[in-house]
């Protein structure tokens, strides 16, 4: 599923090409699954040219779980692997760097572990090394309901934290089933309360409105705009991107397999209905 041009949905279209031949300490991949996220919008229609400035025509997909068709580096023929790459993954095949690529979650669908490596290290990032959740820690994620916050919630859990997360009534149960103790309705503005840590996901909001939320010496944390906390507060302030990390990966995929995290899956759809999941 390529773009060759920048633009709506309707430039995600399906094209018929060769296998890809894997270079020099590359492996090939049969893609079981890869995922959608929200940022690929922006990457679709050209607003992240400025940091994505791609080479059309230009496969989609940042999220891959496959299995291991030409073996390189650690990996064996007949592997399951799960990882993140620079695009490719939606496709049939793919060839990668294998350094990108760990073994997948053993009892999960091969297809559902492509929902780990962008939103699960995301979220693993802001909890663990931005955020450094202590246990008791009062934590609150604003935006419980997305893919990033249902990792977030979970592992905050994890973490010993104490953690309130905001929902919609849709996914409000789902959120309280991942391990939030308190789920607050977004619509019904801020929750009362303060926090020793707010982990912001939400594009929408602005995160310094979140600060008066923040206990004294505490910390918030966005992924989406900066923060700039007023003057005469102690809080400590972050704003991050993403880093590609295989060894947060491998991490996460461990408290798969220990039952620690689970991955919520809301829906299951053929490659060729991507025009249709952008809409």
């Amino acid at each position: 599923m390529r773009i060759h041009t920048y633009g709506d949905a309707s430039v995600v279209r399906e094209d018929d090409v060769p296998v890809p031949i894997p270079g020099d300490g590359q492996v090939l991949v049969r893609v079981a699954g890869t995922s959608f996220n929200p940022s690929e919008i922006g990457l679709r229609n050209g607003w992240l040219r400025g940091m994505f400035e791609l080479d059309l025509p230009y496969t989609l997909g940042w999220d891959l779980a496959g299995t291991v068709v030409t073996p390189g580096g650690p990996f064996a023929a007949g592997d399951r692997v799960v990882g993140r790459v620079d695009g490719g993954a939606a496709a049939e095949f793919v060839a990668v760097d294998p350094a990108l690529l760990v073994l997948a979650p053993r009892d999960v669908p091969l297809a559902h572990a492509a929902a780990l490596p962008v939103a699960g290290v995301t979220a693993w990032q802001a909890v663990f090394e931005h955020a450094r959740i202590a246990s008791g820690a009062e934590v609150f994620v604003n935006g419980g309901g997305g893919g990033i916050g249902g990792y977030a919630v979970q592992l905050a859990r994890y973490a010993g934290g104490r953690v309130t997360a905001t929902a919609s009534a849709r996914s409000a149960a789902t959120v309280r089933a991942l391990g939030a103790h308190t789920v607050h309705d977004y619509t019904r503005g801020a929750p009362g309360g303060a926090f020793d840590v707010v982990i912001n996901l939400v594009p929408a909001d602005e995160p310094a409105d979140l600060v008066p939320l923040v206990r004294p010496s505490g910390t918030i944390v966005s992924v989406t705009a900066p923060i700039e906390p007023p003057p005469g507060r102690s809080i400590r302030a972050v704003r991050f991107v993403v880093r590609n990390d295989p060894g947060d990966l491998a991490a996460l995929v461990r408290l798969v397999d220990d039952g620690a995290i689970r991955l919520d899956i809301a829906a299951e759809r053929p490659l060729a209905e991507l025009p249709a999941v952008h809409r």
